[in-house]
């Protein structure tokens, strides 16, 4: 595979992880989160993505965390060629006409730039903290499907009237359309072989995997079974892993581990076992390419230290050339 055909997005700092937890002024974070935005789409990066939740992880803290498509919604006045992703929305906490709806709107507002990543949900706490039910699992897979099947209605048909299980709508109108056509790409996160997997088949435009080589190797067979067996193109689905990474010599890897481990509260190895691809651009371009090998084409990047600035440009001009990308170029 050319290394001409990979793209690289990137996580906004948001405060999910403790990411703006060092500024005050909670205009100032977002204004930090804007900035970040305009840097990543300057250095050449292909999309910008957020978190859908609501407060922070590994566990809930008097911490601002900036609610995902809101700030979306902000964010595609705020930049004018990067697209704009989630990774991933959690369907339980809209109901997918609404959702639908949302993504149309955002979708004008930022003359088409929409990723729709979704996914089941799992964060269990924060169902419970805001008062939403949490199904049993195969429960929110199914909700899932009849979601992904809601959402596509709303986007192509005049008027949608659904009867399933979990939604039904009587002659639903959604208006705005998306600009994208037929409809802004979906991507839908998780790895379960049997149901997940399956429903990329299905309905997706593009997967997405966070795990090492040998297990994203395997889930990528599974998908091309379901595929083979709902008759769709195997090589039609994107193919996109999310990963975490600190650029920088062992000196930088050692400051950044320890500041991010000051914000959260967590131990310094924990944290270290988060970003398996810190270190040079040479050795971070090394691994990319050896997940670009198995047929993954789109990376999404997260760095603990985004906040500080500047870190999205020199990721782009160290690791992209190495990996036949051009920093600087908006796409």
């Amino acid at each position: 595979m050319a290394a001409a055909e990979l793209k690289i997005g990137v996580f906004l700092p948001q405060g999910w992880r403790m990411d703006l937890a060092d500024i005050r002024d909670p205009v100032e974070k977002y204004e930090t989160m804007s900035r970040c935005a305009k840097e990543a789409e300057q250095a050449g990066f292909d999309a910008l993505f957020l978190y859908d939740h609501f407060h922070t992880v590994p566990t809930p803290q008097l911490e601002s965390v900036f609610e995902c498509w809101t700030s979306l919604a902000a964010l595609a006045r705020d930049t004018s060629t990067i697209r704009l992703g989630q990774m991933v929305t959690c369907n339980s906490y809209r109901p997918p006409s609404l959702l639908a709806k949302m993504a149309s709107c955002i979708d004008v507002m930022s003359r088409g730039r929409l990723i729709l990543g979704i996914g089941a949900g799992w964060y269990q706490h924060e169902y419970e903290a805001y008062g939403y039910e949490y199904p049993e699992t195969p429960d929110r897979l199914r909700m899932l499907r009849e979601s992904l099947q809601v959402i596509k209605a709303m986007w192509t048909e005049d008027e949608v009237t659904f009867d399933g299980r979990f939604y039904r709508l009587r002659g639903a109108i959604n208006e705005p359309k998306p600009v994208q056509k037929p409809h802004p790409p979906i991507w839908i996160g998780g790895g379960g072989e049997k149901v997940t997997l399956k429903l990329v088949a299905q309905y997706g435009d593009a997967c997405n995997f966070n795990a090492d080589v040998a297990t994203v190797r395997h889930k990528l067979e599974v998908l091309r079974e379901h595929c083979a067996t709902v008759g769709r193109d195997y090589d039609s689905v994107l193919k996109t892993l999310e990963f975490y990474t600190i650029l920088g010599d062992k000196r930088e890897v050692d400051r950044v581990v320890a500041d991010h481990a000051r914000r959260t509260g967590q131990d310094e190895s924990y944290i270290r076992s988060w970003h398996p691809l810190h270190g040079d651009a040479e050795r971070i371009a090394e691994i990319i390419h050896e997940y670009a090998e198995l047929g993954i084409t789109y990376f999404i990047v997260n760095v603990p230290n985004a906040a500080e600035g500047g870190v999205f440009s020199r990721f782009a001009a160290e690791v992209f050339p190495r990996l036949g990308l051009e920093a600087g170029v908006i796409k």
